[in-house]
């Protein structure tokens, strides 16, 4: 067959889907597995020696980075992909969206001062809870009996994995673990907030991925560096890194793969859809919390296991069964 579309042209390996959807999933991958060990590795690394050891407390100055690094990376890809195509979105909504997001993100960095990794992760992963409650209650939405299952998967492995039938065995410091917790219901609050927000946008101003990722992040790189200039947080970072200047390699590695990441989900969405995009990242957070048990030594019993593997399995079927049908428009 030499007729058809694309005749005159050779066909290139990026044509092959096979190959694009391995780029896509490798890319996912190795950009937030790589995030997740830098993020882990910043936050609760100690520096300095002996009675001089410091633990890094500036969340707000990480993802004020993170952002300004997203941003950049947004727009080099509306130059590249995208060219003059308008966006129609209020900039006022992206200001709100923008606090949400920024909110989530600070409590679920500061969150890994009081928990380890493996527990951020798997909160994290709740995300489809207070999405799904913010959409019923503020949307209007309806799910399936599918999803609610599906649901009740995940906070049944979430409610196994925190339990802790014998209080000796606890963390030390309980108040401490338990302030870990309510930054996770924070953010987790936050990321519902979010949501219900970037839907609002995509259905009323069918708003891109690359524009929404840019203007959120530039929302968010004002706000957040207003925020630590007022309280001083950005010269008391600035002297953390000058008494110990490795910790920037780290910190600039964890913008470039967070912006890498997103870039390759988006990729995924475009050619593979959400459903695929979900696969792929459920694979990878699973992964994360596996590789950051081996390579951090966080200890996990065997009843968070079986916690971990109900939050996964419901995120999962979820993937698969969850969807909610599209409205038919009126």
């Amino acid at each position: 067959m030499t007729a058809g579309k694309g005749a005159g042209r050779p066909a290139s390996v990026w044509d092959n889907m096979r190959v694009r959807f391995i780029i896509c999933f490798l890319g996912v991958f190795v950009c937030y597995f790589y995030y997740g060990i830098l993020q882990e590795t910043i936050v609760r690394g100690e520096y300095g020696l002996g009675e001089q050891k410091e633990k890094f407390q500036f969340a707000r100055t990480l993802v004020f980075i993170q952002c300004i690094i997203n941003a950049l990376f947004a727009k080099l890809l509306i130059q590249f992909f995208e060219g003059s195509k308008p966006d129609l979105t209020k900039n006022w909504l992206y200001g709100l969206c923008s606090l949400s997001y920024l909110g989530a993100m600070v409590s679920s960095n500061s969150a890994l001062l009081y928990v380890n990794y493996p527990t951020q992760v798997l909160g994290k992963s709740c995300k489809p809870i207070p999405v799904m409650i913010l959409g019923v209650t503020i949307l209007r939405k309806r799910y399936s009996m599918a999803k609610y299952m599906c649901v009740l998967l995940i906070v049944s492995g979430v409610a196994l994995f925190l339990y802790k039938p014998n209080k000796s065995s606890a963390v030390a410091d309980d108040h401490m673990f338990g302030f870990g917790e309510v930054l996770l219901l924070i953010s987790l609050t936050l990321d519902g907030l979010t949501g219900v927000a970037q839907d609002h946008m995509r259905t009323r101003f069918q708003t891109s991925a690359n524009h929404m990722m840019l203007n959120i992040n530039l929302w968010s790189t004002l706000v957040l560096g207003l925020a630590v200039l007022w309280t001083g947080e950005v010269w008391d970072f600035l002297s953390f890194t000058d008494r110990h200047p490795s910790i920037i390699y780290n910190i600039l590695l964890f913008g470039l793969t967070s912006a890498l990441g997103q870039t390759f989900i988006f990729m995924t969405v475009v050619y593979f859809g959400p459903l695929t995009c979900s696969i792929v990242t459920t694979t990878r957070k699973f992964f994360t919390i596996l590789g950051s048990v081996i390579l951090f030594g966080n200890v996990m019993n065997p009843m968070q296991w079986v916690g971990t593997t109900l939050v996964f399995l419901g995120l999962g079927l979820d993937a698969k069964f969850g969807k909610t049908p599209k409205k038919t428009t009126h």
